[in-house]
């Protein structure tokens, strides 16, 4: 699923709102489950928000590749991309 700019930034600032409220319940001594539930669906969402982004730039490498020569240096720089992410 590819996203635009717009669609990740969208996303982006949902995330920035559900940490804003997880800032809130810790400030109102919220119960921990609760606050655990939402650390959880951040985590999740940022997750996703890279998966997206690694993914357009992981078609925008194969777009490349179809067009182009691809570098030796292209494809591992594509690969520590993915090493990253996945830590």
């Amino acid at each position: 699923m590819s996203c635009t700019k717009e669609d990740l930034i969208k996303r982006l600032r949902r995330i920035e709102g559900q940490v804003k409220g997880i800032e809130k319940m810790v400030e109102n001594n919220a119960d921990c489950r609760d606050i655990l539930v939402q650390v959880a669906a951040v985590r999740a969402a940022i997750s996703k928000v890279g998966a997206l982004i690694l993914e357009n730039y992981s078609k925008s490498c194969i777009l490349k590749a179809s067009d182009d020569f691809v570098s030796e240096q292209e494809i591992e720089d594509l690969i520590e991309t993915i090493v990253k992410f996945i830590k």
